[in-house]
């Protein structure tokens, strides 16, 4: 690091000024290049407790949960799921061998918390793999109890649950265009499928997808709105802003969403805003289930939204359209005659007398004593459109599914679409201690808590060597914080160097203070 910036000298004084020798200028020089890098490397006691409480408070923020209990007791839940990509790290060709394992939330945090994660959330019906045979011996569970030792932080090599369902998301691979995650490097949002199978039944297994990728403009589909939305082979036009960015020889936009990695990237072309659904089936999902297609476009659930959209299929669209004005017209004319001759006979009622056997029958049938037949949702609703498409759904999309005996049993499979499914969620951390060294609170906090479970005449101990040391370490901090001048790694050794009553240290100690370091400092 360079020394700071010398203050300047006139001619004349340099010229009256003696020369010094090389050692004489070597000195200063490495003082200056010691004192800077602990000026810069030093703070105040009252600094350091306030960044402390500041990373605790951004540690609170970024894992809000406690995380002092594993899933796996729990069973299948559906929760927030972690690949490890250290413990098990994907092979560069997706054909080779490879063992998936997920984890819980709490797990990512005490068990691999230094490990390189992914982040997968939500899945349904899934117990964690940590401490079982999908992961090696020599990374154990740290939070479970062994039930042979009745110790924690052993756990490892038990049988996984053979019910969990892994896809290319524990490779960190996501979407139909199998794309590695970076998130730095990610534009847009993804948007999570509500899953009606996995891939052995031909579903997808709640896949994250590109938007692009839904309509089959790939996960770029931005770059093409930038394309469309440039001047072609025209020249930039020239701004009279003079702060204007300049970028590859072209002014920089600021309105424009493309700059900005982390602004909102305008969604493709037919594709539904965000806000007008909740959930949304992909086109694999949809063509494995292909009795839900005839759902698209009706109450609860928007169009559909075509994988592919060929010509063909838009000109068979505006020509279903004519038709279906067409069919609406005569509709419209049936309608009329209908009533105009409901019209007729009622003025015959009128005139002729009803017989009173038919009121009877009438007032019984509108009273609701006949039994009704159960009709079907399914059965009343138009064609399926033609194609490979996703269907998305609005938040009431529930109520408005059949559940006839005939449609019931397609939906006993997939309870996701019968009611609203319950998400695991772990209990927000405390901010004290609870008895437990895993909690999230204080380090002085987590200082009391570990204090509860040492033997109690080492603690004993331990308290009085505390406050022992602390008496003696007042008086040093004091006069540190009456002068207002930092604490230096010097300082320090040579304190606990005499407390120590180390010898050496002191005369090592001693030497380097006969330079005075903060006096020279201050002329900067």
């Amino acid at each position: 690091m360079h020394p700071p910036p010398v203050p300047t000298v006139s001619m004349d004084s340099r010229d009256e000024a003696p020369e010094p020798d090389q050692s004489t200028k070597d000195a200063p020089s490495s003082r200056r290049d010691s004192m800077s890098q602990q000026s810069e490397g030093s703070q105040t006691a009252a600094d350091f407790i306030r960044d402390q409480m500041q990373l605790e408070a951004d540690a609170r923020e970024a894992l809000p949960y406690s995380f002092k209990n594993c899933t796996k007791p729990l069973g299948a839940l559906r929760q927030n799921i972690y690949a490890c990509l250290t413990c098990n790290p994907p092979p560069s060709n997706p054909d080779d061998l490879f063992t998936p394992a997920g984890i819980c939330y709490s797990c990512s945090v005490q068990c691999h918390g230094e490990h390189e994660l992914v982040e997968i959330f939500k899945k349904r019906n899934f117990t964690c793999d940590c401490g079982t045979t999908r992961f090696k011996p020599d990374q154990p569970c740290v939070l479970r109890i062994d039930p042979v030792t009745n110790t924690r932080g052993t756990v490892h090599s038990e049988q996984p649950d053979p019910n969990n369902k892994y896809t290319q998301n524990f490779q960190n691979r996501f979407c139909s265009c199998s794309i590695d995650y970076v998130p730095n490097e990610q534009m847009g949002t993804m948007f999570q499928c509500l899953g009606l199978g996995t891939h052995e039944t031909g579903g997808c297994g709640e896949e994250w997808y590109h938007p692009g990728c839904l309509v089959g403009q790939g996960p770029k589909w931005y770059e093409k709105l930038q394309k469309q939305n440039s001047t072609g082979g025209a020249l930039p036009p020239i701004s009279e802003d003079p702060t204007q960015e300049i970028r590859n020889g072209e002014p920089i936009d600021d309105a424009d969403p493309m700059q900005d990695g982390d602004a909102d990237v305008p969604l493709p072309e037919d594709f539904p805003d965000e806000g007008d659904f909740d959930f949304f089936l992909c086109y694999k999902c949809v063509e494995a289930y292909p009795w839900i297609k005839r759902y698209a476009g009706t109450p609860g659930f928007l169009p559909a939204v075509f994988l592919q959209r060929s010509h063909e299929e838009v000109g068979d669209t505006k020509k279903r359209k004519l038709e279906d004005d067409n069919t609406d017209n005569a509709d419209n004319e049936t309608s009329k005659r209908i009533k105009a001759d409901s019209n007729v006979e009622a003025d015959n009622k009128l005139s002729d007398p009803v017989a009173p056997s038919s009121l009877v029958k009438e007032e019984d049938t509108k009273d609701g004593i006949l039994p009704e037949a159960h009709e079907c949702k399914l059965a009343l609703l138009p064609p399926a459109p033609n194609g490979v498409f996703s269907i998305f759904l609005k938040a009431d999309f529930r109520d408005h599914i059949c559940h006839c005996p005939s449609c019931f049993p397609n939906l006993k499979t997939h309870p996701q679409l019968l009611e609203e499914e319950e998400d695991y969620e772990p209990s927000l951390s405390e901010a004290s201690g609870d008895g437990s060294t895993h909690g999230s609170g204080s380090l002085y906090d987590r200082g009391e808590s570990a204090l509860k479970n040492v033997d109690r005449v080492r603690a004993i101990e331990g308290v009085m060597a505390y406050n022992n040391l602390k008496e003696k370490l007042k008086p040093f901090f004091q006069q540190f914080a009456e002068s207002g001048k930092a604490i230096g790694a010097e300082d320090i050794k040579e304190y606990f160097a005499k407390l120590r009553g180390d010898e050496q240290a002191i005369r090592d100690a001693g030497e380097a203070a006969k330079e005075d370091h903060r006096r020279e400092q201050s002329g900067y």
